[in-house]
């Protein structure tokens, strides 16, 4: 069975984060492990606490991990701060393992979800990545992306990494969908599915990030894991159970069900 790590932060309500990463591995049939690096209060309305993890403790993680599983991927999610990004990379600096980097910025409840003298810093751990999944709005804030010239602007930036620009909704001759832009250096591959209109939203950018390391882990392309992972995403929102009094989560379950 191949095994994939997630660094990432603990959603309480269980619809992002950690949690939505190993669920979204059992979906895949992947053995997922873990390091955690914040905890968070929060359910669908919002986040209401956050509590990081000493950087050296994230550290301790995934040498455990690393030192016991043959790991097949990472999954990179929320690291907050600067003092975490920077043990991170200390502990990934010489792997040769496919690493998907998810740089979460804010939640899709409005709340902070890294420190702003960390943004900057999270750049220093593009050169490690396989893949980076932004959405538009982090991509901005990173890159200086816009839809107008997204090739020149990440050209622009000396970017060897291939980047998944997220959260695209356009519409395909007259129908409303989902539209997700792989950057590939000189060329650029576009993702598109149905838009499903629902506000469960909650936890999508994470397990969508979480299917694309399960894919690479399980020996597909970049390129297909990418298309699987959109599709599961949009099984799993059209299966979402609607709970909670926000925007609710996904159905791991039923994405996997539906693309597996």
């Amino acid at each position: 069975m191949k095994v994939v790590l997630t660094i990432a932060g603990s959603d309480s309500s269980g619809g992002a984060g950690i949690q939505a990463d190993l669920k979204t591995f059992e979906a895949f049939g992947v053995f997922g492990t873990s390091a955690i690096t914040v905890l968070t209060a929060q359910n669908t309305s919002g986040v209401t606490g956050i509590q990081s993890v000493p950087a050296e403790f994230v550290s301790a993680q995934i040498k455990a991990v690393m030192d016991d599983f043959d790991v097949a991927a990472i999954k990179i999610g929320m690291l907050y701060s600067s003092e975490i990004i920077e043990a991170v990379k200390a502990s990934i600096a010489e792997c040769t393992i496919p690493i998907v980097l998810d740089p979460v910025f804010i939640s899709k409840a409005g709340s902070p979800l890294l420190q702003d003298d960390a943004v900057e810093k999270m750049k220093e751990l593009f050169a490690y990545a396989t893949v980076i999944t932004p959405n538009r709005f982090e991509a901005k804030a990173l890159f200086g992306y816009s839809d107008d010239d997204a090739d020149a602007l990440l050209d622009m930036q000396g970017l060897k990494t291939p980047v998944l620009v997220k959260n695209h909704v356009m519409e395909v001759s007259e129908k409303k969908m989902s539209v997700d832009k792989l950057y590939l250096g000189d060329k650029t591959k576009t993702f598109e599915t149905e838009y499903i209109e629902t506000k469960n939203l909650h936890g999508t950018g994470c397990s969508y990030s979480s299917a694309i390391a399960a894919n690479i882990a399980l020996g597909k392309t970049l390129e297909a894991s990418v298309e699987i992972a959109k599709r599961f995403i949009t099984q799993a929102l059209i299966h979402a159970p609607a709970i909670g009094h926000g925007p609710g989560p996904i159905n791991h379950k039923k994405g996997g069900e539906n693309v597996t």
